[in-house]
Protein backbone atom coordinates (compact mmCIF):
# COMPACT_ATOMS: atom_id res chain seq x y z
CA UNK A 1 0.00 0.00 0.00
CA UNK A 2 1.06 3.26 -1.40
CA UNK A 3 0.94 6.33 1.18
CA UNK A 4 0.11 9.52 0.42
CA UNK A 5 3.34 11.91 1.11
CA UNK A 6 3.43 15.13 2.38
CA UNK A 7 5.15 18.16 0.89
CA UNK A 8 7.60 18.38 3.56
CA UNK A 9 8.80 14.56 3.10
CA UNK A 10 9.01 15.41 -0.36
CA UNK A 11 11.32 17.71 0.02
CA UNK A 12 12.89 16.17 2.60
CA UNK A 13 14.09 13.25 0.82
CA UNK A 14 14.71 15.42 -2.06
CA UNK A 15 17.65 16.88 0.05
CA UNK A 16 18.87 13.69 0.87
CA UNK A 17 18.85 12.82 -2.82
CA UNK A 18 20.96 16.01 -3.72
CA UNK A 19 23.58 15.28 -0.95
CA UNK A 20 23.69 11.71 -2.02
CA UNK A 21 24.55 12.85 -5.57
CA UNK A 22 26.66 15.44 -4.75
CA UNK A 23 28.95 13.48 -2.99
CA UNK A 24 30.20 12.06 -6.45
CA UNK A 25 30.87 8.29 -5.14
CA UNK A 26 28.04 6.80 -6.40
CA UNK A 27 27.41 4.24 -9.37
CA UNK A 28 26.46 5.86 -12.83
CA UNK A 29 23.05 3.37 -12.57
CA UNK A 30 22.57 4.19 -9.12
CA UNK A 31 22.84 8.05 -9.50
CA UNK A 32 20.57 8.41 -12.20
CA UNK A 33 17.70 6.36 -10.51
CA UNK A 34 18.21 8.75 -7.75
CA UNK A 35 18.04 11.77 -10.48
CA UNK A 36 14.95 10.64 -11.95
CA UNK A 37 13.56 10.02 -8.31
CA UNK A 38 14.47 13.57 -7.06
CA UNK A 39 12.99 15.06 -10.91
CA UNK A 40 9.90 13.27 -9.66
CA UNK A 41 10.20 14.82 -6.32
CA UNK A 42 11.16 18.56 -7.52
CA UNK A 43 7.51 18.18 -9.92
CA UNK A 44 5.63 16.90 -6.63
CA UNK A 45 6.65 19.60 -4.53
CA UNK A 46 5.97 22.10 -7.74
CA UNK A 47 2.54 20.90 -7.71
CA UNK A 48 1.69 21.30 -3.83
CA UNK A 49 2.93 24.86 -4.04
CA UNK A 50 0.90 25.62 -7.04
CA UNK A 51 -1.65 24.33 -4.98
CA UNK A 52 -1.31 25.92 -2.32
CA UNK A 53 -0.59 29.57 -3.73
CA UNK A 54 -3.84 28.80 -5.62
CA UNK A 55 -5.74 28.83 -2.16
CA UNK A 56 -4.16 31.77 -0.63
CA UNK A 57 -6.63 34.70 -1.07
CA UNK A 58 -5.29 38.35 0.46
CA UNK A 59 -7.96 40.50 2.12
CA UNK A 60 -7.47 44.09 0.86
CA UNK A 61 -9.20 47.03 2.68
CA UNK A 62 -11.89 48.21 0.51
CA UNK A 63 -13.16 51.79 1.51
CA UNK A 64 -17.02 51.40 0.49
CA UNK A 65 -16.92 47.00 1.14
CA UNK A 66 -15.00 46.84 4.18
CA UNK A 67 -12.76 43.85 3.59
CA UNK A 68 -12.53 41.59 -0.05
CA UNK A 69 -11.04 38.62 -0.54
CA UNK A 70 -8.74 39.08 -3.89
CA UNK A 71 -6.60 36.21 -5.28
CA UNK A 72 -3.20 35.86 -4.73
CA UNK A 73 -0.82 36.78 -7.66
CA UNK A 74 3.24 36.76 -7.64
CA UNK A 75 4.95 39.70 -8.09
CA UNK A 76 5.06 40.25 -11.84
CA UNK A 77 1.75 38.40 -12.46
CA UNK A 78 -1.30 39.75 -14.28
Amino acid sequence: MMTKKTFEQALAKLEQLVAELEQGDIALDSGLKKFDEGVQLAAFCSQKLHEARSRVDLLLDNETDGLTAVPFNTAGEN
